[in-house]
């Protein structure tokens, strides 16, 4: 039986790798604001350490998911 163009998208995850690709430049973009603050505040700095930890989680479940495939 033939797979269907759904079939196709499932298997190759795209949505899962468009969220990945979309949390990385989140990521980048945080450490490039981060990086030119000339006196970066401790708010500031928990801040940009959530962000690096969540994408941290979202990156290891990706590739967890990944390796079961």
């Amino acid at each position: 039986m033939a797979l269907s163009w759904t079939d196709e998208w499932i298997k190759f995850n795209l949505m899962g790798r468009i969220m990945c690709a979309v949390s990385t430049f989140m990521a980048w973009r945080c450490a490039e604001w981060y990086m030119q603050l000339p006196d970066p505040t401790t708010p500031q700095s928990a801040f940009v350490s959530v962000i690096m930890g969540v994408y941290t989680g979202i990156f290891g479940i990706f590739m967890g998911a990944e390796s079961k495939r």
